[in-house]
């Protein structure tokens, strides 16, 4: 069998039936996407990998007991669960999430990059750069919109139930986050190559 050809349902299904290698590849396959997101919202090391293993561990309980829902969406299942562990975290400490980059760990790190020449990639990086730096800028409402669409690809329905607001709420937030983006861009005279 090979794991890395399979759906995510039927990686689902076959770790039910106790093949620990299909949910290793479900899990492998879809990391990445979960711990920035969550680390994007916490911005704190040490609290999103605690985050995160408490999410797969949420996950391993939920499909163990049979209470998943097979809508074929297991990775905007698993956001909703990093999100709201993230609220839950917030409401519980009673802070609101920062949006910024730390010196050791940076979102752009974890997105692929394919294998550009050197000064493809320096273009890539500074533009990377700038856009986040505009992003950190945003309201927090906007910000939480920009995020969970363009990082975790979320769609606006999904992003409307987790932050608990109507869709055209959500596209409202992102519409003036563009908004606010471009008025950024031309005071601070930014050009994103």
């Amino acid at each position: 069998m090979q794991v890395m050809t399979l759906s995510d349902q039927e990686l689902i299904g076959y770790y039910l039936e106790g093949d620990q290698k299909a949910f290793e590849e479900l899990l492998s396959r879809h990391k990445n996407k979960i711990y920035t997101s969550i680390y994007l919202f916490v911005k704190d090391q040490a609290l999103a990998e605690d985050i995160f293993q408490d999410v797969f561990i949420k996950i391993i309980d939920t499909l163990r007991k049979g209470k998943y829902n097979h809508e074929g969406k297991f990775l905007q299942w698993a956001m909703r669960i990093s999100y709201n562990m993230c609220v839950d975290h917030f409401r519980r400490s009673k802070r609101r999430p920062q949006f910024t980059p730390t010196e050791t760990f940076d979102i752009m790190d974890i997105l692929k990059v394919s294998d550009d020449n050197m000064e493809v990639h320096m273009i890539k990086s500074q533009t990377h750069d700038k856009l986040r730096r505009l992003v950190d800028q945003l309201p927090d409402e906007q910000r939480e919109v920009v995020i969970l669409r363009h990082y975790a690809d979320l769609s606006f329905k999904e992003i409307a139930q987790l932050t608990r607001v109507s869709i055209n709420t959500a596209l409202g937030r992102m519409r003036y986050a563009l908004i606010n983006i471009r008025k950024l861009m031309a005071e601070r005279e930014v050009v994103l190559q």
